[in-house]
């Protein structure tokens, strides 16, 4: 997951580098990048909710592991208590 991280981490450097680079540039350029530039930004808004969900699902699924390797030792514990 590290370096899904540092995708992530360069992916919005580059497109802050990006962004100034067109507030920088020319009126113009500015008017026909627009549309490109708003499609990229939702497509990286997009990608970044992803990957934040996909982080919190590998978080989910480990704990859901550990709780059932607790259920498993409980429902042991009690069995044997029961045999007893």
């Amino acid at each position: 997951m590290e370096d899904f991280d540092r995708l992530i981490a360069d992916l919005k450097q580059k497109r802050d580098e990006l962004r100034v680079q067109l507030e920088l540039g020319s009126m113009e350029l500015r008017d026909e990048i627009k549309e490109e530039w708003d499609e990229f930004e939702h497509k990286m808004r997009n990608f970044s909710a992803k990957a934040e969900l996909e982080e919190t699902r590998e978080e989910i699924s480990e704990e859901l592991g550990e709780l059932a390797e607790d259920l498993k030792r409980g429902f042991a514990r009690i069995r044997d208590a029961l045999k007893d």
